[in-house]
């Protein structure tokens, strides 16, 4: 024998739509202050096309676009950014005048110094 209901439909109406407003009403917040907006997506910047080659000119050049980037995008702070890039200055200088294991050692110092790997 099928199974049926004990109640008529038009008794049950009411309860089930007793029950759904409960159930709706422990979900609302009870908070008067309106929820803090949340930030919106950030944009991501393309990524700058990053120098290529070896030695100490082209290592550097990389860094310094990296620096560049993570300033523009707000992942490190413009002070920082400049103190970084001083840096950098001193390490292609010493490039560009053909001390090139000086120069790696100032890029490695610096980048140890700021946290970059």
């Amino acid at each position: 024998m099928p199974w049926r209901w004990s109640l008529p439909v038009s008794q049950l109406k009411p309860g089930l739509a007793l029950a759904a407003l409960l159930a709706l009403g422990a979900c609302q917040s009870r908070s008067s202050a309106p929820p803090a907006a949340l930030p919106g997506p950030v944009a991501a910047l393309p990524a700058p096309a990053l120098p290529g080659g070896t030695g100490c000119g082209p290592a550097i050049a990389r860094t310094q676009a990296i620096v560049d980037s993570d300033v523009a995008t707000g992942n490190l702070n413009a002070p920082v950014g400049k103190r970084f890039s001083a840096d950098l200055a001193n390490a292609s200088a010493a490039c560009a005048a053909g001390r090139d294991g000086e120069a790696l050692q100032l890029l490695a110092a610096a980048k140890a110094r700021y946290g970059y790997p």
